[in-house]
């Protein structure tokens, strides 16, 4: 890499590809600024150019929300804390700072987000700008958490924004798609380091179902993982705890988190890509190869687990009051429709939240991820989950495979004109266009 007075630029740009390994972009040129002045110096001379900008993260992300044949941003150098103020219980951090870092340097400061996804390689910006969360009765997405940003806009300027500078764009902006800018930094709220106790549980579907109400209002944060071919679910609450901290022994987590979640599930993916009449039974073993445990730990310890088997996913958000009748509507599909399907079935809630394109804008939702192991073919299964997803207004997930476009989302989000309206304004060019912000977007 050579030093340049716009950052560090690639003087070859390569391939860049996703996580999911089904996304790849051949940009004209990468750009890891150092500052924000950097940054923005980078965002002019694109500009000047002629050349589209995009940002990318981790590349977590299962849709090409992120690439461009333009100036790619990698904000890798742009990472740590700013800022922590005690007083407002807020934490400024720079924009690519990945979460796994947040997260053990807030416990060190004796400190946390209050909710987090379940898994936190992703940069701060990547998964805020895409609406990444956790599961929660009152607490919303990582997105919903953000007290302040910073943006550099199409113009090369820097605009500061909260509920009182610039609220508009801030109500936009936390979950911007990459669509008004590019974030440079993100002040979160913060609180005192607290204990959660996860208990784990399998039980039968059925059960889960006719019960969530109960399960979702007792309990925190309440998710739980259907596994298809069988009537089995695993079943995980994570409540507050006046301690004492339990952590799971490290033989034992090495045995749940890693030989069984991670190796064993492993082989099972290549089995059943291998032969897939053999994944039902497979499915039928592997949910009741995970028993009942009970744990307590820091927030990150319990929230985040690691995912080292590569997939690819959709998920989509319906109306809370739905969930259960979309579950059954996707179980009784998967059983007619003779497709072979080897990986759990994600459930999670939130809130509603006051976000313009947040999927739990303005209502209670529930979310239903679907997977597919890499390599392997998911079209029919995403499409036909996707079907069924729609029927209940379902809002997919910003960075996870979906087909919507523009007109199915101005009738799914009622502030959908008003992010639109604000795009004209602030990037009337479209500097940070790509395929993927034409489609969701319109032009």
């Amino acid at each position: 890499m050579s030093s340049t007075a716009n950052g560090r630029t690639s003087g070859t740009s390569g391939t860049w590809r996703n996580w999911g390994g089904n996304v790849a972009a051949r940009p004209a040129r990468q750009v890891a600024p150092v500052s924000v002045e950097e940054l923005a110096a980078a965002v002019r001379r694109a500009r000047e150019d002629g050349l589209a900008v995009k940002a990318v993260g981790t590349g977590h992300s299962f849709t090409s929300i992120a690439a461009t044949d333009g100036v790619l941003i990698r904000p890798q150098l742009l990472t740590g804390i700013r800022k922590i103020d005690r007083k407002a219980m807020t934490v400024t951090v720079e924009a690519g700072t990945p979460l796994k870092r947040l997260n053990a340097a807030l416990a060190r400061e004796g400190l946390s987000l209050t909710n987090m996804g379940d898994i936190m390689e992703q940069t701060v910006s990547g998964a805020t700008s895409t609406g990444t969360h956790g599961t929660g009765r009152d607490s919303a997405s990582i997105s919903a958490q953000i007290k302040g940003l910073e943006l550099v806009t199409a113009d090369g300027s820097v605009l500061t924004c909260s509920a009182t500078e610039n609220p508009e764009v801030f109500a936009a902006a936390r979950t911007g798609l990459g669509a008004l800018g590019i974030v440079t930094a993100l002040t979160f709220a913060v609180e005192p380091l607290f204990l959660l106790t996860a208990r784990e549980e399998p039980m039968p579907l059925d059960r889960v179902l006719a019960e969530f109400d109960q399960l979702w209002a007792e309990n925190e944060h309440f998710e739980f993982y259907w596994f298809p071919h069988t009537g089995n679910t695993n079943t995980k609450r994570n409540n507050r705890s006046a301690g004492p901290e339990q952590p799971v022994g490290r033989l034992a987590g090495w045995f749940a988190d890693e030989f069984l979640s991670n190796g064993v599930f492993q082989v099972t993916q290549w089995v059943g890509r291998a032969a897939p009449a053999s994944i039902p039974a497979i499915s039928k073993i592997s949910s009741r190869a995970l028993s009942a445990r009970t744990y307590t730990d820091i927030p990150y310890k319990v929230f985040t687990s690691p995912r080292r088997v590569r997939f690819v996913e959709m998920e989509y958000a319906v109306p809370r009051a739905a969930l259960a009748d979309t579950l059954r509507e996707l179980k009784a599909m998967v059983e007619r429709s003779g497709l072979r399907i080897s990986f759990p079935v994600e459930v999670r809630t939130a809130p509603a939240d006051d976000i313009t394109l947040s999927t739990a804008s303005g209502r209670d939702s529930a979310y239903i991820a679907v997977h597919m192991y890499r390599g392997t073919p998911y079209q029919s299964y995403f499409t036909a989950a996707e079907r069924i997803f729609t029927a209940h207004e379902g809002r997919p997930h910003w960075g996870k495979v979906h087909t919507r476009d523009a007109e199915y989302f101005a009738r799914v989000y009622p502030r959908f004109a008003e992010f639109t309206a604000l795009r004209d304004r602030l990037d009337p060019e479209r500097l940070f266009r790509n395929d993927y912000l034409r489609r969701v977007l319109g032009s």
